[in-house]
């Protein structure tokens, strides 16, 4: 009971009045080696959830943190942890669980540029990987583990010599997302064979009722650092709509391009299959675009992500897959080809721009079917829209040329589905014996050993 009591009480305000003379990561309690990483990376001064969250995991509490895209969660988990790994230094010390693969390498990413001086070994265990070489990460037994649900059971399950008994920190990042994609049982069951004397750190952007079923099964005692309470959208960011039949969404589209020529896009689409789709239409228009979505395998999802953070593309088209976390600091409009389902989805994708203090725009498409979901959209983010111009006529003129570019577009997606299924095919004649029922076999016997345990 005590420990509810504690948790209600709102220790907030500590933190926050410390926050006017606190200005450097120094200033926080972190050591010194950790502040000259901080200074490497450009990190001038700790962000508002790194102010809050920071001193609280020092002094060793549990935490919620609820921050707002791109305001520097990673930095105020990742923090805390390398500084207690300098103090007390062990192998399998951290786990770090998030919904998405790409989040999952990112995150790998800021741990090793935050211990690179410290020697800190990171192994990224997640789906569409060989697992045989994750399993000898594993084996090396890394300092920090990143893994995405699914693919970590399977390791706690299958691989030998691996497990996490003596685990000392557990982060959830993005946890409202980890739920929605209906991790819970993966999350219960991670939360059964790790040590309950452990510190849990759980970010995420929105507080749902299943992050607050996990609170109270996870955390103990726990201090609340909330940024941004209100779902918001961040100032510099400019955000427009644009009503249009969806007939023309393609052409609209191409407009806008080209309007803002020489700046970074990242387009939402909600199906795999349209982003994959009107990839095709723009690079046939000239532009240099690039698919990211989940029926691409890994090598391919990260090579695409890449080669748009070197800027050797300026267009990203992209599901949701993309919407959470990915930093990529040079987007500078975001485009909502397709309306998001879920509004809050909307402040997800919109918090890929306008990034760590720049500015940056974000146009949504809004067709004749999209009313009622973009009236939700305004009332989440408490506004209204105002409207993108566009010049129709000039609009208009394009239709010929892209008309042109869909039906290529719609050609080479046949011909690539052909070409897959024969594949397929061809792997059916040759490969349907011994691999393919090696295979089957692992996954039936997998189970069937399963059952028998229980």
């Amino acid at each position: 009971m005590a420990a509810s009591e504690e948790h209600d009480s709102p220790e907030d305000p500590q933190p926050a009045a410390a926050e006017e003379e606190t200005k450097t990561f120094k200033d926080l309690g972190v050591t010194d080696v950790l502040c000259e990483a901080c200074d490497q990376l450009g990190w001038a001064k700790p962000t508002k959830i790194q102010m809050e969250a920071i001193p609280m995991a020092l002094q060793g509490r549990d935490i919620i943190g609820l921050a707002e895209t791109g305001s520097g969660k990673t930095g105020a988990f990742a923090l805390p942890i390398l500084n207690a790994l300098l103090e007390t230094p062990q192998r399998l010390f951290a786990l770090v669980l998030t919904p998405t693969r790409e989040l999952a390498f990112q995150i790998s990413e800021q741990f090793e540029a935050l211990g690179s001086s410290i020697g800190v070994q990171c192994a990224v265990i997640v789906g569409g990987i060989d697992s045989m070489s994750q399993s000898l990460a594993l084996a090396k037994k890394p300092h920090i583990v990143i893994a995405t649900p699914g693919r970590l059971i399977d390791h706690l399950e299958n691989t030998k010599g691996f497990n996490l008994r003596a685990l000392k920190y557990l982060v959830m990042d993005e946890a409202d997302r980890i739920l929605n994609m209906d991790f819970e049982t993966e999350v219960d069951k991670i939360l059964k064979v790790i040590p309950r004397d452990r510190k849990t750190f759980l970010f995420s952007a929105t507080m749902t009722k299943k992050v607050q079923k996990l609170q109270r099964a996870a955390l103990k005692n726990p201090v609340k650092c909330a940024v941004s309470s209100k779902y918001q959208t961040v100032e510099k960011l400019q955000q427009y709509y644009l009503f249009i039949p969806s007939k023309f969404k393609d052409t609209y589209l191409v407009y806008i391009l080209n309007e803002l020529a020489g700046n970074s896009f990242m387009i939402f689409c909600s199906t795999c299959n349209n982003t994959q789709r009107t990839a095709l239409l723009l690079r046939n228009l000239g532009f240099t675009a690039i698919p990211l979505h989940g029926q691409m395998n890994q090598s391919k999802r990260l090579g695409s992500l890449n080669k748009f953070k070197a800027k050797a593309r300026s267009i990203l088209l992209a599901t949701d897959v993309a919407s959470r976390g990915l930093d990529i600091p040079h987007v500078d409009v975001v485009v909502n080809f397709d309306i998001p389902t879920h509004s809050k989805d909307y402040i997800h994708r919109v918090g890929r721009t306008a990034r760590a203090g720049r500015s940056g725009k974000a146009i949504t498409f809004v067709t004749q079917y999209d009313v009622e979901l973009f009236q939700r959209i305004e009332h989440l983010i408490g506004k209204k829209l105002p409207v993108f111009p566009t010049q129709d006529d000039e609009v208009m003129m394009l239709t010929e040329r892209v008309t042109e570019a869909q039906r290529f577009a719609r050609m080479e997606l046949r011909e690539h589905g052909e070409k897959k299924k024969r594949s397929r095919e061809d792997a059916g004649d040759n490969d349907d014996t011994e691999g393919a029922i090696g295979v089957r076999n692992k996954v039936a016997g997998g189970k069937m050993k399963k059952r028998k345990g229980r």
